[in-house]
């Protein structure tokens, strides 16, 4: 089997994933392997925006990123209707970093 078609029956799994309410928010497998949501056509994961989005208003958020306004706002509506997930993510990742300190 090629690595295409195994790139493609991996996106096929993965968008199985996804929460038909945000389109523009698919998983991917991070550098560790676990899945992580992000901006569709980006890399950018849903938790940064979000962690952005704490001191910064959507419109500086999606400059700084240079995504459209409509993604970080669903982003940040995903994030809403995920924040348990996406919590879990940021506190193991924050583990991680002390570990490596």
């Amino acid at each position: 089997m090629s690595n295409r078609s195994v790139g493609e029956k991996t996106g096929k799994l993965l968008q199985g994933r996804d929460d038909p309410e945000f389109p523009h928010i698919t998983y991917r497998r991070g550098a560790s392997g676990s899945l992580s949501p992000t901006l569709r056509g980006t890399g950018i994961r849903v938790q940064t925006i979000a962690l952005a989005s704490q001191n910064n208003t959507p419109v500086e958020v999606a400059e700084d990123y240079d995504v459209p306004l409509m993604q970080v706002q669903e982003a940040l509506g995903f994030y809403d209707s995920h924040r348990v997930e996406i919590d879990a993510q940021i506190q193991s990742e924050a583990a991680l970093d002390l570990q490596d300190d």
